[in-house]
């Protein structure tokens, strides 16, 4: 029977596609490019001839370009020059490819931004464009001089966006209603003054004493938490929108927990193991805003409390101290629901871990072994090649200011009582930038970023220290505050 009459045969054929690019071709499943291009999917639905054909041209797309988005659409994740971005992005903006766009996003870098930028906004990507001009604005001090080399509307556009604010809360229980704390705030720090200012008071019922905290599609989320040693839990969580000054309750995790980590990640919220009734636990709970509900998802590898995270180039890990010097680093794989061991790291220390990602690097930080425990010591782990490095140098007697460290574009926020310090990420080591004041309160301290409306940046102007100072010279009970929930300031 000839090939071309069998009915399997020609059933094969209909499934690919054969795409030609000047002298280059690639077979490519229709099934995969109508998924995942718009171009195609409009092309295979209009009824003209071409959405017969087993062969179609591409003129407006290079061979470069739809390479890249073959290697994505294979769960690739490539590191792309100059050259690369170009074409990738001359292709998404073609094809209307959202899992490429989605790709160049999440490699955004300050080498790569401001091309990311120019290019996008000249292929109408807007989305890409948007998301580099927010990268661009955190590292606008670094980059003014090569910012005002593009057109003014660029430029203009950077400068009405608001920079991420580095913000830290105390760990703080429920007030009471007879007797409320008035440093049960959430601050931000004013770096024009480098010094820390109140951005909000918690409501009286949130506790951030073993909570988890996150920030999501800039709100932040607070859930669970303790009320007093006895370590019952808050059921319901709450989240502040900044825009609006308000806050609002939500849903808490189905299984009631505490000293676990909180994840915001692709308008989900992420609840990893923690605590029940003093037991570790390890299951794992997703809040899908578009549902509005929790359901479990994948377990953990093993139950574990105050689990280390970190999320780059869109990926999610943890850090997982296992005992006898070995820490694992696992990825969560949402589409897949599952934990994948990423590499094990060897090395001693007494207590203490924390884990903070910039481009494509992990760096896990730990105290030192016992006979130098107040060593806070660095290693990195390149993501791309698969490899530890022992970072250069130690970082003295700040082991509580690293263990609170948030990454903004190429610098570092550490937080401790007497200093807040900015590094600068370099390939060997974290050189120190500027000093600015400290935060000035004891007990464990939650940090994020957030973006402040510009009137709320500019109108908030309570010092923590004032307050604190305040609060010491006042031996009268405290007078009851009256925000609630959904109130403003």
């Amino acid at each position: 029977m000839d090939s071309n009459s069998c009915p399997q045969s020609g059933l094969c054929k209909s499934l690919s596609l054969k795409v030609c690019i000047g002298c280059s071709s690639f077979m490519v499943d229709r099934s995969v490019l109508a998924e995942n291009c718009e171009y195609f999917r409009a092309l295979f639905q209009s009824g003209m001839r071409e959405s017969l054909q087993d062969e179609i041209q591409l003129r407006c797309v290079g061979v470069l370009g739809f390479l890249i988005l073959l290697q994505v659409l294979d769960g690739e994740r490539p590191v792309l020059n100059s050259d690369e971005i170009v074409e990738a992005i001359e292709c998404t903006a073609f094809l209307q490819a959202p899992a490429l766009t989605k790709h160049l996003i999440n490699i955004i870098n300050s080498e790569n931004c401001l091309l990311m930028y120019h290019t996008a906004a000249t292929f109408g990507v807007w989305t890409l464009s948007h998301s580099s001009a927010l990268f661009i604005r955190d590292l606008y001090p670094d980059l003014q001089g090569d910012v005002h080399t593009l057109p003014q509307t660029l430029v203009d556009y950077i400068k009405s966006l608001q920079p991420s604010s580095y913000m830290a809360v105390c760990s703080h229980s429920p007030s009471s209603e007879l007797l409320p704390d008035p440093q049960r705030t959430v601050c931000y720090l004013d770096e024009t003054s480098k010094d820390w200012k109140v951005l909000t008071h918690l409501p009286a019922n949130t506790s951030t004493t073993m909570a988890g905290v996150a920030v999501l599609d800039n709100k932040l989320y607070i859930m669970g938490g303790v009320h007093d040693v006895s370590k019952k839990v808050v059921e319901s969580g709450f989240c502040y929108c900044p825009a609006a000054n308000t806050w609002s309750s939500i849903s808490g995790p189905q299984q009631l927990r505490y000293n676990f980590p909180l994840i915001g990640h692709e308008g989900c919220l992420y609840a990893l193991g923690g605590e029940s009734n003093m037991k570790s636990l390890s299951s794992v709970e997703r809040f899908r805003m578009s549902e509005g509900s929790w359901s479990f998802v994948a377990s953990l590898p093993c139950p574990a409390a105050s689990v280390v995270t970190a999320v780059t180039m869109n990926r999610i890990f943890i850090c997982l101290w296992r005992g006898q010097g070995a820490t694992d680093i696992h990825e969560y794989i949402p589409e897949q629901d599952q934990w994948q061991l990423v590499s094990t790291l060897v090395r001693q220390h007494s207590y203490g871990l924390c884990m903070v990602a910039h481009k494509d690097n992990l760096y896990v930080m730990r105290n030192g072994p016992c006979e130098d425990f107040l060593q806070c010591v660095m290693d990195r782990y390149n993501l791309s090649s698969s490899q530890w490095t022992a970072m250069s140098g130690q970082y003295g007697n700040s082991k509580s200011s690293l263990f609170t460290a948030v990454v903004r574009g190429d610098s570092v926020f550490t937080l401790s009582r007497q200093a807040t310090t900015e590094f600068t990420v370099e390939e060997q080591a974290w050189r120190l930038k500027r000093q600015m004041k400290g935060f000035g309160r004891t007990g464990s301290i939650y940090t994020f970023l957030m973006r402040l409306p510009k009137t709320r940046a500019s109108d908030m102007g309570t010092s923590v220290d004032k307050i604190h100072n305040q609060v010491l010279r006042d031996d009268r009970p405290c007078p009851r505050l009256t925000l609630q929930c959904s109130d403003h300031l």
